[in-house]
C-alpha cells in the first residue's frame, strides 16, 4: 500500500465512570501522547470513549476497522477480572485472528512492576486490514506496555497491508526483517 494520506488510529477508552462524565478519561490522552512522541510518519487519531458494554465496544471497533479505516486501533481499560470488564471478549469477536504474543507479552513486562499484572486480560488480534490492541487502564502501564510490543506493530501492520509506519528512533525502534522494504 502506498501512503498518500496519513495513518489512522483508533483510540478507545473504556470505562462506564469517564463515559458517563464522571471522571476525566487519563487513558485515551496518554495513548495519543505516546503515539505523538513516538511515530515519525504522518498519523492521525481517531478517539472514541465507550462504556463497558460489549455490544458498544464490539460496534466501535467495527466501525474504526471497517469505516473510519484505522490501521490500529488500541483500546484502554475493561481488561482486569471485574464483571463489567468486557473489552478482550468484544475484541475477540470481532477479531479475524488473535496474535496471543501481544497478551502474552505485555502482562510479562507488567509483571515487573506489579504482581496484579497476572489479572490482566488484554489481547490483540486482526480485523481485515487493522491491528486491534488492548491495553491496561493505568496511563504508565500503557507506556509500558506499548513500550514493549510496538516495535513489531509497524511490521504487522505491513503484513496486513496497511500504511508504512515509521517511528522516532531515539523514542521507539520498529523491526522489520532485513527482507521488507519500504514502498516506494
Amino acid at each position: 500500500m502506498t501512503q498518500s494520506s496519513p495513518a489512522r488510529i483508533g483510540i478507545v477508552t473504556v470505562s462506564d465512570r469517564a463515559s458517563r462524565g464522571e471522571y476525566e478519561d487519563l487513558g485515551g490522552p496518554a495513548m495519543q501522547t505516546w503515539f505523538e512522541k513516538a511515530l515519525s510518519s504522518p498519523w492521525e487519531a481517531v478517539p472514541r470513549l465507550v462504556a463497558d458494554e460489549q455490544a458498544e465496544v464490539e460496534a466501535v471497533l467495527k466501525d474504526l476497522a471497517d469505516n473510519e479505516n484505522c490501521c490500529l486501533i488500541v483500546t484502554t481499560g475493561g481488561t482486569g477480572p471485574a464483571k463489567r470488564d468486557i473489552t478482550p471478549e468484544a475484541t475477540e469477536a470481532v477479531c479475524d485472528k488473535i496474535l496471543d504474543g501481544f497478551g502474552e507479552q505485555m502482562r510479562a513486562v507488567s509483571l515487573k512492576f506489579v504482581p496484579t499484572a497476572i489479572l490482566s486480560r488484554q489481547i490483540a488480534g486482526i480485523r481485515g486490514e487493522s491491528l486491534i490492541i488492548n491495553l491496561p487502564g493505568k496511563p504508565s502501564a500503557i507506556a509500558d506496555c506499548l513500550d514493549a510490543v510496538f516495535p513489531a506493530v509497524p511490521y504487522c501492520i505491513d503484513l496486513i497491508d496497511g500504511p508504512y509506519l515509521e517511528t522516532d528512533e531515539s523514542v521507539i525502534k520498529a523491526f522489520r526483517p532485513k527482507h521488507a522494504k519500504k514502498p516506494s
